[in-house]
């Protein structure tokens, strides 16, 4: 991998701007992409397997298969329909910038430039916020033909976007972006922030964040190198959002060590480092969001692990840790080891010679902390405005999630915070209103003429299934903001005759929790 960018030096904002501005009347668009090579090769392509999308393209010599062929999948191009695709920059443009080499007739990509949608469905956003990026990073594992370097700087992938996503979207005057890779947390984080400063231990990646701020035409984002936080030492900020390098890499010769994924930490060690030491620069109300893997240890839940991270804590802290999912240490091991181009063998095809020394390793430093499972999830931690932490949330939300996950994020933190001023007369008297995408499913037996079953749904945010008992359903059914709670719970007492104060007691809790997760809020 050629370190040695043009870019390294400072963006050539004009080259950059000719670059942009080809791209656009090119239509090197996301959905011009999916297009050119159809849905099943565009799976194929997200799998790593470029041959379908090669065979689309072949014959075309439109700029958008141009580019498609050189920027999107990494593969040599004749250089007189790069410079027909790239009128002002050409392919000695692509040159200047580092973005490639020209060899002779053909030009040689030594990055890959993607466009990527943001906001709405799917995208990382929410809806009416949208657009698109064009993102730069290092070439992948197809276009190299096998593994990757350990200094490779990752684009967009799965992990990323899903951060993106969970980012918070109130606005706010300062955001740390920890560990930024190719940059796409801090070009989210600047939709929402008046300055943001983007950090990583990799100045290749640095590098590549400057590019794509100026290609993307985003200002506001200050590039600075070094771990963790040390760049920002005794400096504040509103939000830090982070996609650290938390992959738990065994510490042994012979084991490669990948900028974007390996910390150099020992088991979860960086993820415990970054939830104790974060607090540290969080202004008071400010919040962190990160990705993140943790153990499971004989006789010890990941969960609870990650409680003691926060309770060691430089600074108090509130937590929301959601698990996503969990692995058995063979299945983290295959993962990990296939992601860094280590490939097992399979029938007829021999595979990449290491790996099942590689999984031995895996299995080896697991088994030596006695790790039976691996955890991965989200984590959103808050520095209290004032007094002690009162947000303490631990839970598994493995269902696939909805749309809109950062503003319902930020919409349960603000229903928690008007919550815990309300003590239960306090909220019976609030007149509570069903959300949108809430709807309800009511099972029953054959013959039967009461439901055995009555769920709430939610069709958005974390898309919770909830299920309830018919008092709750009756509550949730008639909040339309009319009645406030307590007359809602008198009136079901009524209907169901049982005691309201203790129907009161029973149900005002489980409103709470309604409210904080977004199946009712309140007018």
């Amino acid at each position: 991998m050629d370190a040695d960018f043009a870019f390294d030096r400072g963006p050539d904002a004009a080259l950059i701007a000719d670059l942009s501005a080809d791209l656009r009347d090119a239509g090197y668009t996301a959905d011009a992409v999916r297009d050119a090579w159809g849905p099943l090769a565009d799976t194929a392509v997200g799998r790593g397997l470029h041959g379908p999308a090669l065979t689309a393209l072949a014959g075309r010599t439109d700029a958008a298969a141009t580019l498609a062929r050189l920027l999107f999948l990494g593969v040599g191009t004749a250089r007189d329909a790069v410079d027909a695709a790239l009128p002002r920059v050409g392919a000695a443009g692509l040159e200047r910038l580092g973005l490639a080499r020209i060899d002779g007739d053909e030009v040689v990509p030594q990055a890959l430039l993607r466009p990527q949608d943001y906001g709405g469905t799917g995208g990382t956003g929410d809806a009416g916020d949208t657009g698109e990026w064009w993102i730069a990073s290092d070439l992948d594992e197809a276009a190299l033909g096998g593994p990757l370097p350990t200094g490779h700087v990752l684009g967009v992938g799965g992990a990323s976007l899903t951060l993106a996503g969970l980012q918070l979207t109130t606005p706010v005057e300062r955001v740390l972006d920890v560990g930024t890779g190719c940059g796409i947390q801090a070009l989210r984080a600047r939709r929402a922030a008046a300055s943001v400063v983007a950090t990583d231990v990799s100045e290749r990646a640095l590098a590549f964040t400057r590019l794509n701020a100026v290609l993307n035409g985003v200002d506001g984002i200050q590039t600075r190198h070094g771990s963790l936080f040390e760049p920002v030492a005794g400096e504040r900020f509103d939000r830090v959002v982070s996609n650290p390098p938390f992959v738990i890499t065994p510490r042994v010769a012979g084991v490669p060590e990948y900028e974007y994924r390996d910390a150099g930490f020992a088991g979860d060690d960086l993820v415990a480092a970054f939830v104790s030491g974060v607090g540290a620069v969080l202004a008071p109300g400010g919040t962190a969001q990160l990705l993140g893997n943790w153990e499971y240890r004989a006789g010890a839940d990941g969960l609870d692990r990650v409680r003691e991270w926060v309770a060691a804590s430089e600074v108090p802290l509130e937590a929301w840790v959601i698990e996503r999912e969990q692995l058995d240490p063979l299945a983290y091991a295959e993962l990990w080891v296939r992601d860094g181009g280590t490939a097992p063998g399979t029938r007829g095809t021999p595979g990449t010679p290491g790996y099942a020394d590689l999984v031995g390793a895996w299995l080896a430093d697991f088994a030596a902390r006695g790790v039976t499972g691996i955890g991965f999830g989200y984590l959103l931690l808050r520095r209290p405005a004032s007094g002690a932490p009162r947000l303490a949330r631990y839970e598994r939300v493995t269902q696939p999630l909805g749309d809109g996950l950062g503003a319902h994020l930020g919409q349960a933190l603000a229903a928690f915070d008007a919550l815990a001023a309300l003590d239960d007369d306090a909220l019976a008297a609030t007149r509570p209103v069903v959300a949108g995408d809430v709807t309800e499913a009511r099972h029953h037996l054959p013959g039967a003429e009461a439901p055995s079953v009555i769920e709430l749904r939610q069709g958005g945010g974390l898309a919770r299934t909830l299920e309830v008992d018919p008092a709750l359903a009756a509550l949730v059914g008639a909040s339309d903001g009319e009645l406030t709670a307590g007359q809602l719970i008198d009136a079901i007492a009524d209907l169901l005759e049982v005691d309201a104060a203790a129907l009161r007691a029973d149900l005002l809790p489980r409103v709470r929790e309604l409210v904080f997760t977004g199946f009712l809020r309140l007018a």
